[in-house]
């Protein structure tokens, strides 16, 4: 009797993707049998409840998880067989809680982006300088350059972190939850960051919990329960009524965005 030959596992046809993913964390498994691609030149947000696996997808796709089964993809090869400045010039992640050494100058700390593109016999270049000084520009954060990161505020200090993703130079970058403890106005800010990175060109993720800041800036939108994606595709497909109750628990209805078109959540009262 001849045994059935197992198929192999087809790679992501995008430039970064996971087939059969599983992550846990010592004995917690988190994401078991997860497949997943990213879409190339998308802005994805990806939401879902508290502890559904958002943020640890994320450190997968970047490397700084390791899965304990499954593959993570980058351009089609096993993302583990890559070197980590390969990576680094390819995949850039801002974590949700980053920390700044000590006395480090905004300049300083948005120069280490460029340590992908160095080497011991060209520590910087004239491209390095260039680089920092268009990343410091875009985030609007030029003038604070010469001040300590430990004096900005959270909004400053935010665009600062966004500032070192820019000047790493990679197709991809990676957002999670980058706007947890700041005020409104600084939200949108970096939203909007986000939003012009998507438009120069990058493919981006972000996790958001705010399911109407999902909608106004995704393109595409993965939506995540219990370790696992349950929708994804366009903001207006996915983010329904139906959906969000049956994720979040949370009953409502959704309407069209009066300044946007996009889908706007509004929580029901409770009776």
């Amino acid at each position: 009797m001849n045994a059935t030959a197992t198929a192999p596992v087809a790679a992501p046809t995008t430039a970064l993707g996971a087939r059969g993913l599983r992550l846990s964390y010592d004995d917690r498994v988190v994401v078991d049998g997860l497949d997943v691609d990213v879409p190339d030149g998308e802005l994805t947000v990806i939401v879902g409840p508290n502890a559904c696996g958002k943020s640890t997808l994320l450190k997968a796709l970047a490397r700084t998880l390791t899965p304990s089964a499954g593959t993570v993809y980058l351009d089609g090869a096993p993302l583990s067989t890559y070197r980590p400045k390969a990576v680094a010039r390819r995949v850039a992640m801002l974590p949700q809680t980053p920390i700044a050494p000590d006395g480090i100058t905004v300049r300083d700390l948005v120069s280490r982006g460029r340590f992908p593109h160095q080497d011991l016999f060209h520590p910087t270049s004239g491209r390095d300088r260039t680089a920092v000084q268009q990343a410091l520009t875009q985030t609007d954060t030029l003038a604070l350059a010469d001040r300590g990161v430990d004096e900005l505020s959270g909004g400053q200090r935010q665009r600062v972190w966004i500032a070192m993703v820019l000047a790493q130079e990679t197709d991809i970058v990676l957002l999670d939850e980058p706007t947890t403890f700041l005020d409104i106005a600084h939200q949108y800010d970096v939203l909007e960051l986000a939003a012009s990175l998507h438009a120069a060109g990058r493919t981006v993720v972000a996790v958001l919990h705010d399911l109407n800041q999902a909608a106004r800036y995704a393109t595409h939108v993965i939506a995540m329960r219990a370790g696992e994606v349950v929708a994804q595709g366009a903001p207006a497909a996915v983010l329904t009524a139906d959906l969000v109750e049956d994720v979040f628990g949370l009953p409502c209805v959704v309407v069209p965005d009066p300044e946007t078109g996009t889908p706007l959540v509004v929580p029901r009262r409770a009776r």
